[in-house]
């Protein structure tokens, strides 16, 4: 039975080391570096070799390590992630057993789980796995399972991979234009399209149409890509005029067919679900890291390759944003990658795959390939690769293609393969047992997989999925009215305001008279009162109908300004665009600004114009009358600004990192655990390097001493031998009546150096055991200062602090302050509410967005 294992940073726990000879497996346990996966990893092995519980446990420790992980699954196995039971009871087992399997055994399915929950847990317990690992494993990461073309697990909308990169064309036109090879591809080869992308008329189309689009920064969907097949926007192509190049009559079955695509109800479920955004499934809303498999087995050939193709040049293009990092980022993992990245042909999938293996390092993404038949793969694609794991092959041809691979990565490296039979190893490997070369490592390693926290059931089917993924679909709800601003004018369930009813006291039905010299302005109407009824209710209470409403104006003191915040040591430069609405004053009239209420609109998104449907105004006060009071009111809000307005600022004071109001919470956190995991490998390493000169040199002393122990142990039974051929001659000269002092003394000489080569074992033992003591000691303090580094960056929330930046004087600028005008709903409820009347704002204010 293995020890719990070693809680590494940054390290994945796969298995320990076997002896190919004896058949066992020895205790010694094998960790992997993860920022070793910057350079990817190749898996290759035939069925039953054990490659998808390797695979498993590889992305298991991924997830312990926080890493997000974007995995493509084609059969269906990857699944068995979420099948993860930190209790380990059979109830939890029971729903995932196969029941053909129970009968075929002659046991009830309830006996199959007991037995199953208690072959993991006994297989767990021997690798020194417990539950509170499964726990930590399960608090990790979230494990999501979409599944694009159908509803049972996350639906995925891929009308975002229409969407125009968010990159500068001019600065970035080659890899946008990839990107647009690939799409235009992937979108051909749905409809059934072979489109070379230098020959095909209809791949060239299509990229000029995503070309002239992208490169002014519009998105395109479906619908208008149709249009623009009929009605192109660039009149050449090449140095032939559109119609010549390729003829309207032939554009229009061409049309037909990705309109026929668009209209078929089965394609419906490709454009309802999550978008696909490489950065929202990577990290949850609330920024904690995510495995996101795709699973895929239900999808035709022609889907797949549509759906892999997208998906590939959107993680490519979000690789290509990222800033660069030596640490581990994120992870592409292709479970089975047949047909993606062959050897001779040139699928879509194939050039952002390649173009991943051989970029994506640099910003710390990882590639991890599997297959079974590795002579299915491109040689470019294993060579590109800094570790193998290589299992039980089926055919000579796949051992030879892996041989040939493997010597040329070596070479590539720098390294030497001399000293070890790859070809002998290879063909003596068995279940579960699998030879890892890693480049950055000065010796391949033979290992047995440790056993999987997850329950590998196998397959999943549909209704498997629907059942994991139940509760966690978003669905295509209402909209509440609390959720956003719903404008009057496009709302059929919004009461006629009733222009005819009489008005309340102190109302006229148009605004008072003013100096000429006031501006007066209006804030827009965007809330109904429908709407404005429902925020007033709350989400979940019942929502009383409203039976007339009237558009009523209140004046307020409206103020814009623009605040500036500048922090030259953290260059930070930032414009906050205010604008305040005052009702308050007091009794000289002074505007009361700490009770004023930002509303969520610029100067510009004022009108000066009151809405057509205005019922009345009411009253102003005297300030809002005045010329002169509103010049004070001028001084007074800019006083104001520049004694109340703060730019709160996040800081993680051991990284330097700080958060401004503009990023998001989640963005943030993202940024800092990408930052910590940088500088906890670089403690790490330091540690190591610290503490590696130390326990070198004891292990020399140790190899030393076990050598001189040998040499003594064999001079000791040397001299015991001599001792005794001395002893047997002495005896033998007394009895044939030879009596000699001198054969007495050599006796007692020999006798004297047996006694100190004796002597000089009891040295060397001890001084073995008292360094094996030293270099104990030096690990546990290794180990406790690698368990204080892991404290310091894993709550890396409880490390923030806050501070606020204060405006100059100059930073502050007053735009406009002047009369204003707030609108108000006066709703009269139905009298099957119970009737009443209600003041309702009918305009959206900051804290309420």
């Amino acid at each position: 039975m293995m020890k719990a294992p070693e809680e590494r940073l940054g390290s994945f726990y796969l298995g320990a080391e076997y002896d190919l000879k004896s058949g066992a497996r020895l205790e010694q346990p094998v960790h992997y570096d993860a920022r070793d996966l910057t350079t990817h990893a190749v898996c290759v092995g035939m069925t039953g070799s054990g490659k998808t519980g390797l695979c498993i446990d590889l992305l298991e420790e991924a997830a312990l390590d926080k890493v997000p992980v974007i995995l493509v699954d084609p059969k269906g196995d990857m699944t068995n992630l979420l099948l993860q039971f930190p209790n380990l009871s059979p109830e939890d087992f029971l729903p995932w057993v196969d029941q053909d399997e129970a009968r075929r055994k002659g046991k009830s399915p309830e006996e199959l789980a007991a037995d199953t929950a208690s072959m993991w847990k006994n297989g767990l317990a021997d690798w020194g796995i417990t539950p509170d690992r499964i726990r930590q494993l399960k608090d990790s990461a979230e494990l999501t399972i979409y599944t694009p073309g159908s509803d049972a697990g996350i639906p995925v909308n891929i009308l975002g991979s229409l969407a125009a990169p968010k990159l500068d064309f001019t600065a970035e036109a080659e890899a946008i234009r990839e990107r647009i090879a690939g799409t235009v591809s992937a979108l051909l080869g749905l409809v059934g399209i072979d489109g070379d992308p230098v020959k095909s008329r209809e791949s060239i189309l299509l990229s000029g149409i995503f070309e002239h689009f992208w490169r002014a920064g519009t998105d395109l969907d479906l619908v208008s890509l149709i249009g623009s097949i009929q009605n192109p926007p660039m009149r050449q192509v090449g140095v032939f005029d559109v119609n010549t190049f390729y003829p309207e009559k032939e554009r229009f079955e061409l049309a037909m067919t990705f309109n026929a695509l668009l209209a078929s109800p089965s394609f419906q479920s490709w454009l309802d679900g999550e978008p696909l955004d490489i950065g929202t499934m990577l990290y949850t809303a609330d920024a904690k890291p995510r495995l996101g498999i795709f699973s895929l087995a239900h999808l035709s050939e022609n889907e797949r390759m549509f759906f892999v193709t997208l998906l590939l040049e959107n993680v490519l293009t979000w690789t290509r944003a990222q800033q660069g990092t030596s640490s581990l980022r994120a992870l592409l993992y292709f479970d089975e990658v047949f047909g993606y990245l062959p050897p001779v042909s040139e699928p879509p999938s194939k050039r952002p795959l390649m173009t991943m293996l051989k970029q994506a390092r640099a910003f710390g993404v990882g590639c991890v390939l599997v297959t079974q038949n590795p002579v299915d793969l491109d040689y470019k694609a294993l060579t590109n690769t800094g570790t193998w794991f290589i299992g039980k092959l089926q055919a000579e041809r796949d051992k030879a293609r892996v041989l040939e691979g493997l010597k040329s990565a070596i070479s590539t490296a720098g390294g030497s393969d001399a000293g070890f039979d790859f070809d002998t190893v290879i063909s003596q490997l068995g279940k579960r047992v699998f030879l890892m070369h890693n480049v950055h490592e000065d010796r391949p390693v033979i290992f047995q997989t440790r056993w999987a926290m997850s329950f590998l059931s196998g397959p999943m089917t549909r209704p498997q999925i629907k059942t994991l993924m139940a509760g966690r679909k978003n669905g295509s709800t209402a909209q509440s009215a609390t959720s956003s601003p719903t404008p009057t004018n496009g709302t059929t369930s919004a009461p006629t305001p009733n222009a005819e009813a009489e008005l309340p006291s102190g109302y006229t039905a148009v605004p008072p008279g003013l100096d000429p010299s006031i501006q007066q302005l209006f804030v827009p109407v965007t809330v109904n009162p429908v709407a404005a009824l429902a925020r007033r209710s709350g989400a979940g209470a019942s929502q009383p109908l409203p039976a007339s409403a009237e558009l009523l104006y209140e004046p307020a003191l409206i103020g814009c300004a623009s605040v500036d915040f500048v922090d030259k040591k953290r260059d930070i430069s930032r414009s906050r665009q205010l604008l305040l609405a005052c009702t308050d004053f007091d009794v000289a009239g002074n505007p009361d600004w700490d009770n004023s209420q930002p509303v969520s609109l610029t100067q510009d998104e004022l009108s000066e114009q009151a809405d057509s449907k205005a019922a009345g105004f009411s009253a102003l006060p005297e300030t809002l009358t005045s010329a002169r009071k509103l010049s004070s009111c001028n001084r007074s809000f800019s006083d104001w600004l520049y004694r109340n307005e703060r730019m709160p600022i996040s800081i993680h004071p051991a990284t330097g990192l700080f958060r401004t109001e503009e990023e998001s919470k989640r963005n943030f956190a993202i940024r800092l655990q990408q930052a910590a995991r940088e500088q906890r490998d670089k403690e790490v390493d330091a540690l190591e390097k610290k503490y590696a000169t130390q326990l070198d040199r004891i292990a020399d002393k140790i190899r030393k001493e076990e050598r001189e122990l040998a040499q003594d142990e064999a001079e000791h039974q040397n001299r015991k031998a001599s001792e005794l051929v001395g002893i047997g001659e002495t005896l033998l000269g007394f009895f044939l009546g030879r009596k000699s002092t001198r054969g007495i003394s050599s006796a007692i000489n020999r006798r004297r150096m047996t006694a100190n080569a004796k002597a000089d074992i009891e040295e060397s033992v001890e001084t073995i055991e008292e360094l094996k003591n030293q270099q104990e000691e030096i690990e546990a303090e290794l180990k406790e200062q690698a368990a204080e580094i892991t404290a310091r960056w894993e709550h890396l929330e409880s490390a923030l602090t806050t501070e606020e930046l204060s405006p100059r004087r100059s930073d502050v600028v007053i735009q406009i302050v002047t009369t204003g005008w707030l609108p108000f709903w006066q709703v009269t409820l139905d009298q099957t509410e119970g009737g009443g009347t209600l003041f309702l704002p009918a305009y959206e204010t900051a804290d309420a967005s």
